[in-house]
C-alpha cells in the first residue's frame, strides 16, 4: 500500500497509512503544531543559499532567547538565596 501523504513510498505495516518519513512529519506536527508550518513557509519558500542563511538566523535567534531565559532563571535563583 502507498503512503497517503506523499503517495510515493510504501507503507511499512499493513495497518498503517504513512511511510516512515511522513509518520515522522506527522509526529512533528503533533508536537509543534503551527510552528512546523511557520518554519516550512519561512525556510523552504527560498532558494537553497537563502535557506541556509535563514536556518542559521533562526537557530541563532532561538539560542539567544533560550540563553536570556536561563540568565533570568539564574538571577531569580540568586535573588532567592539572599
Amino acid at each position: 500500500m502507498v503512503c497517503k501523504l506523499c503517495e510515493k513510498r510504501e507503507v511499512e505495516v499493513w495497518f498503517g497509512n504513512w511511510c516512515a518519513s511522513c509518520r515522522k512529519i506527522k509526529h512533528y506536527l503533533n508536537l509543534y503544531d503551527e510552528r512546523v508550518v511557520e518554519i516550512l513557509d519561512s525556510v523552504l519558500s527560498r532558494t537553497d543559499d537563502k535557506q541556509e542563511n535563514k536556518i542559521k538566523a533562526e537557530i541563532k535567534t532561538e539560542i539567544e532567547v533560550k540563553e536570556q531565559s536561563l540568565k533570568k532563571q539564574h538571577i531569580k535563583k540568586c535573588d532567592y538565596k539572599k
